[in-house]
This record gives structure tokens, C-alpha cells and sequence, in this order.
């Protein structure tokens, strides 16, 4: 949920000196856009990946400030809850050898952590949803010791006006839960990736996301249950989206605006109107004054960082240099670092290869569709059907295979990334789609053959994970 602030408490007066700064920043923001003042050369890849610290009974473990420390890696932060950390890599051009060089990065790391991890008597776990937590590990107890989140906990009560959050999800099972906090939210892990993009690309870009996100999250799919409950394919989304459930000013705080949500519709002129929907429609939550110049958008980024569409733009700097970059958040973290390099690649080369198509896709699918697409997907992953650009409905792997991957290759191709890297992590999305087994459905097949015992699933998933091998590889 991003950087640390230095207090949890407000007052009306720090509401209203916010506010006054995030509309002059949001001012000069337009200004930027209107000059195109934004890099406009670069095509940059990055990523965060979230995950798991589970103790030797295979149950989440609160260690993460131990582990943290044990680490010492200032790429690596705490999340929400004490069993959650994230690990942050090195952004790099998108071209050549960029997927094969992430994936040594990413290996590397993750053998450190859980070398760390076993120092301290536990593993580390890349998973969308562990399968072992349950509400007795979502508590207050377990947040982390910073003082956004729990700024944040307080905020989002306040505009609910002290209403519980609630959960009701229907899947196989059905799952009811109720909460006076907003720590449900982290059960959910993810493998966020970021694209910097050109700035006369960027609206492009963005609406191509927004498109392909039916496809990356069906391939991706890596959440099944919840609590002992078997809900959607990737249960992620309807969770995140009901943990922290809060909605736009008065009176349409329990509206259709939400602050987790796949977005309002496709940008039409420029990304700057993600950034005048959130001034003119979210509520500030968290309004903490900044010591920087007004071309830094500091307050504007804070408050874009507490609006968490599944596709989000972002304004960030390489020294005094200005960039649009895209974080594609629909993809579960897991199940082994060569599956998360190949979702990478599939949603790389799927937007590189749409945002330059003569007719732009957002014209041909509309944004409803699209939605609709993401949510089926979510829910079904690869039993699922989606309509495509051409008014056609199939059922999403027949899709993949026959129209998605070659596009996605045309698009790695045109961004320049090397043949071997491109047959490697693509191939792996065919693989895995062929078979249908991405890690909802090999968590599925494992409960179907050994019964729904959690610990048990979560040693085996262990197990596999730590062999690097692909998901589609993983025996039961």
C-alpha cells in the first residue's frame, strides 16, 4: 500500500491544508499533460511481488520486522499484516534480454529470502491467497507496525461511518464474514507490474490493459480458497474489492464509485483524467503534508496510492524526469518465479502488440465488455468465456491459444525482446494453458485427489514451488 507516513491521527485542519495542495498539484499536473512534459522514449518494465512468511505448521507467521531485518535489503518492505512482505526488483528497458535477466534477479532473491525464511524457523510462499489463513490470523493483532496502515484502517471506517466491512462471496462454496477493520485485504497477495510507457503512448496503453485483463488474470489464476472455501478461481478480486469497500463524497459514498475497482471506462484523451476523477470524486484518506515542491505531485501520488484500480496510472520520477508509467495489479503472486516471468511476458507483449494496432481495441470492445471479460475470468479462469474484438464470444482458452499468444509474440517481437526469451516464457503460457492447469486449478486438483486439508495443500505447494518448476509440471 506504499510509503509510510509519520502520523495515524488527523484533524479537520489537515483534511483541508491537503486538499488545497492536491487541487494545486492536480492543476499543474494538467499543465504537465498539456505540454507533454512526460518522458517520451522510453519502454520500461517493473515489478513488486507480495508474499507469504508461514510458520513449520504451514500457518501464517507475523515475523515479517524479524525477517525484514534478517534481509537487510531495502528493496523489501512490510505489508498490511505481519506475515506479508513484498520484494521490489530492478526496472529495466524492455527489450533483449529483459525476461531472462528478471528471472535470475527474481530466483536469486527469492532463494535469499527463504534462506532467511528457514534462519527463522519458516518458509516463504508466493501465493495469491495462502490456503491456511483463516479470520483468527486476520486481526488487528497482525498489522504491520506503520503508520499508513493503520491511518488507513481508521480512514476507511470513518467513511463508512463505523459500518462493518463486510464479505459475501459465491463461488463452489459460499463464504460470510464480517470485519471492524480492514485487515481481510491482506489475505490477498499479488505480482503487480508496472509499464512505462512512452507518454503519447500512454492512453493506449492503459485502455490495452484494461482489454487484456480478462486473459491475464484467467492464465494467472491462483486463488481458490478462502477461509476453507472454495469461491472463485481468482478470489482475490472479489475480496480486495469487499475488504476495503468505501466509495466517493456524499452522497454517493454508496455508490457505484469504488475505491478498489477495474475503473470508470476508457481513457479517451489523456491519462490526466484518472487523475481529475480521483480530485472530483475520492475523498482524501490519508493527509499527510509534504515537504516537497509542487512538480514533485507529491500529495497527488499519495493520494492516487490510496485508489487501487485494477489497472492504475502512476507518476513517478528518474531524477527530474517525469514518466507515465501502468500497474497491471490482476495478477496473483506465484505459483514458482518462472510462472510469474511468464505472466509477465504474456501481458507485456498482449499490450505492446494492441497499443499499436491501427484501430485502437477500445474501439471495437466496449468498456462494459471488458469488465465484464475481467470478472468472468476472475471467476472461472479457463472455464470461462470472454467476447473479443471482433463481437465473437469463446471460451478463453481456445482464445489464448489461437489468436492471444500469437498477438503477444508479435508484440514482444516489436518490443525488440530476444527470440529464446519469447519461445521460454510464452511457450510456458501455452503449456499451461493446453493443460489447464495454472495454480487454481492445481490447487483444485490436489484437494479433489487428497481432501480439503489445508496444511497439507499448503506443504505440497511448498514443496513444488521450491523446485522452480512451472505450474503446469507440478505433480499431484
Amino acid at each position: 500500500m506504499g510509503q509510510e507516513i509519520d502520523g495515524s491521527r488527523f484533524n479537520k485542519q489537515d483534511f483541508q491544508r491537503f486538499l488545497i495542495r492536491l487541487k494545486q498539484e492536480t492543476e499543474l499536473l494538467g499543465q504537465w499533460f498539456a505540454e507533454q512534459r512526460f518522458d517520451n522514449d522510453r519502454t520500461v518494465a517493473g515489478y513488486e511481488l507480495e508474499a507469504w512468511l508461514v510458520d513449520k505448521n504451514w500457518l501464517p507467521a507475523p515475523i515479517n520486522t524479524q525477517f525484514l531485518r534478517l534481509m537487510a535489503n531495502p528493496t523489501l518492505s512490510p505489508e498490511l499484516a505481519s506475515f506479508n512482505v513484498e520484494f521490489n526488483y530492478t526496472p529495466r528497458e524492455l527489450r533483449g534480454k529483459l525476461l531472462s535477466l528478471t528471472e535470475q534477479e527474481m530466483a536469486d532473491q527469492w532463494q535469499k529470502g527463504g534462506q532467511a525464511a528457514n534462519q527463522l524457523e519458516s518458509h516463504l510462499v508466493m501465493i495469491g491467497i495462502l490456503p491456511t489463513v483463516d479470520e483468527s490470523h486476520l486481526t488487528m493483532q497482525h498489522m504491520s507496525a506503520m503508520n499508513r496502515y493503520r491511518a488507513l484502517n481508521e480512514q476507511v471506517l470513518r467513511l463508512r461511518e463505523g459500518r462493518p466491512l463486510k464479505l459475501n462471496i459465491y463461488g463452489a462454496d459460499h463464504l460470510q464474514a464480517s470485519h471492524s477493520h480492514v485487515m481481510f485485504e491482506s489475505a490477498t497477495t499479488s505480482f503487480q507490474i508496472h509499464l512505462q510507457v512512452p507518454a503519447q503512448l500512454a492512453v493506449r496503453a492503459y485502455n490495452a490493459s484494461i482489454i487484456v485483463s480478462a486473459a491475464t488474470v484467467a492464465a494467472a489464476a491462483n486463488s481458490p480458497f478462502l477461509c476453507g472455501k472454495d469461491l472463485w478461481a481468482e478470489t482475490r478480486v472479489p475480496l480486495f474489492e469487499q475488504a476495503v469497500e468505501v466509495g466517493g463524497y456524499d452522497p454517493a459514498a454508496h455508490g457505484p464509485m469504488r475505491r478498489v475497482t477495474f475503473g470508470s471506462g476508457y481513457l479517451h484523451e489523456s491519462v490526466f483524467e484518472c487523475f481529475t476523477e480521483n480530485l472530483e470524486h475520492y475523498p482524501v484518506l490519508l493527509p499527510e503534508h509534504i515537504e516537497d515542491p509542487l512538480d514533485r505531485f507529491s500529495h497527488v501520488r499519495l493520494h492516487n496510492g490510496t485508489l487501487w484500480r485494477w489497472n492504475r496510472p502512476l507518476i513517478g520520477f528518474a531524477g527530474n524526469k517525469g514518466h507515465i508509467r501502468i500497474e497491471h495489479r490482476v495478477i496473483p503472486a506465484g505459483p514458482s518465479v518462472i510462472d510469474a516471468v511468464a505472466n509477465a511476458a504474456f501481458y507485456f507483449g498482449l499490450v505492446s502488440h494492441l497499443m499499436r494496432r491501427e484501430i485502437p481495441p477500445e474501439m471495437q470492445l466496449p468498456f462494459n465488455q471488458a469488465r465484464d471479460n475481467f470478472y468472468n475470468a476472475a471467476k472461472f479462469a479457463y472455464d470461462g468465456h470472454m467476447v473479443w474484438l471482433d463481437g465473437s464470444k469463446s471460451s478463453i482458452r481456445t482464445l489464448i491459444l489461437k489468436e492471444l499468444l500469437p498477438s503477444a509474440a508479435h508484440g514482444l517481437e516489436t518490443a525488440g525482446i530476444d527470440a529464446k526469451d519469447i519461445s521460454t516464457y510464452l511457450g510456458i503460457i501455452e503449456q499451461r494453458t493446453n493443460s489447464a492447469r495454472n495454480g487454481a486449478a492445481w490447487q483444485r486438483a490436489f484437494t479433489a485427489r487428497f481432501g480439503r486439508n489445508m496444511q497439507t495443500l499448503t506443504k505440497a505447494y511448498i514443496e513444488r514451488q521450491n523446485s522452480g518448476l512451472p505450474v503446469h509440471e507440478w505433480s499431484l
